[in-house]
């Protein structure tokens, strides 16, 4: 019963056997390979970009931050929602790579920005000029944190509010192929239709063993980030090794049949605790991820019966009221059964 994240689950095997297979003979270095090139030439067909430039990252953190870097100067603020996974979980990475921007947060139901609200802080910013910090960018994710999805309208009009003020759109796509497949749009509506203009397209919480894509949708920034990737580190030498993941991710659709999969478990799941005694959602579970609260009796019990996951937030007494509500995230991913949803939910329903 693991629903701690979907960071926790296996790679796929497809994955796995495409790694091996890469690992024949000799392949140019540095994201020369020719796997590379029929990477980047699948990404450009699926998302109907045939002029965006494509490089590969090996971390979520890095894919967000340098893509940032890219398209924000260390002057100017980069505006999020308040709980964006940006400003809340990498250490200050996109202040790092930036050189010193800061970042705006901004805020929301359910961790979506606010159009209302963003409109407020691009309207009274910089009121000093060169006193102030800069408009930069706006970033914005299309699952978040606390487990919704953007619709989207909702991108388009935050994306129409930041190139209003001539500012870039960046999309943390940590879990693209999740809302891709809650929403039943296409990858181009779901990025550079909807107004975004680099994508931070996620796979290693999807079915990957460590890789992300950055996807620049006007190729006029390519030059600079692979500056910033080799500068910062990121820049693999053995890169056959990424580009072999991403290849498997995307043939046969596997990467939206691995979202499916987790997004079904999210919904049986919740299905199934909806009917349990004290359960309560937080936010909408609307990809795989759940915030629900309930009595510290079900915790227990699930936590002597070997379930992992996370109270959310970080902060329950060990030990209180057997009624007290505590608050908790589950995660499902690709490798999620239905024997441990069954189990998890029996284990609940029994607790008293």
């Amino acid at each position: 019963m693991i629903f701690s994240s979907d960071n926790a689950a296996p790679a796929a095997p497809e994955v796995m056997q495409a790694m091996l297979a890469a690992n024949e003979g000799h392949a140019a270095s540095y994201g020369g390979d020719e796997i590379m090139t029929r990477v980047s030439a699948r990404i450009r067909k699926i998302f109907e970009a045939p002029e965006a430039a494509v490089y590969l990252v090996p971390t979520g953190t890095s894919a967000n931050a340098l893509a940032l870097a890219t398209i924000c100067p260390p002057w100017a603020t980069i505006y999020c929602a308040t709980h964006a996974h940006i400003a809340e979980d990498e250490c200050a990475a996109p202040e790092f790579y930036t050189g010193g921007a800061k970042l705006s947060l901004i805020a929301g139901d359910d961790a979506r920005m606010d159009v209302e609200a963003l409109a407020r802080a691009l309207k009274y910013a910089a009121p000093a000029g060169v006193h102030n910090v800069q408009r930069g960018a706006v970033s914005m994710s299309t699952v978040t944190e606390m487990g919704a999805v953007y619709s989207l309208e909702h991108m388009r009009a935050i994306a129409d509010l930041a190139h209003k003020h001539d500012l870039p759109v960046h999309l943390d796509g940590a879990r693209f192929a999740n809302a891709l497949v809650a929403l039943g749009c296409t990858p181009a509506e779901m990025s550079w239709k909807a107004g975004v203009d680099v994508l931070s397209f996620g796979g290693t919480k999807n079915g990957l063993m460590g890789v992300e894509a950055v996807v620049f949708f006007d190729p006029k920034h390519a030059w600079e980030f692979e500056l910033r990737r080799k500068r910062g580190g990121h820049l693999f030498s053995k890169h056959r090794y990424l580009s072999a993941q991403m290849e498997a991710y995307l043939a046969e659709d596997l990467w939206l049949k691995l979202a499916a999969r987790a997004n079904e478990a999210t919904q049986r799941l919740a299905t199934g605790l909806a009917a349990c005694e004290g359960f309560s959602l937080l936010h909408p579970a609307e990809a795989n991820m759940i915030f629900a609260t309930w009595p510290r009796r079900a915790h227990d019990a699930l936590a002597a019966a070997g379930a992992k996951y996370y109270q959310w937030p970080h902060d329950a007494e060990a030990t209180g009221p057997a009624d007290e509500l505590i608050s908790a995230r589950l995660v499902t991913s690709w490798h999620t059964t239905d024997a441990e949803i069954a189990r998890f939910t029996s284990v609940f329903a029994s607790a008293r």
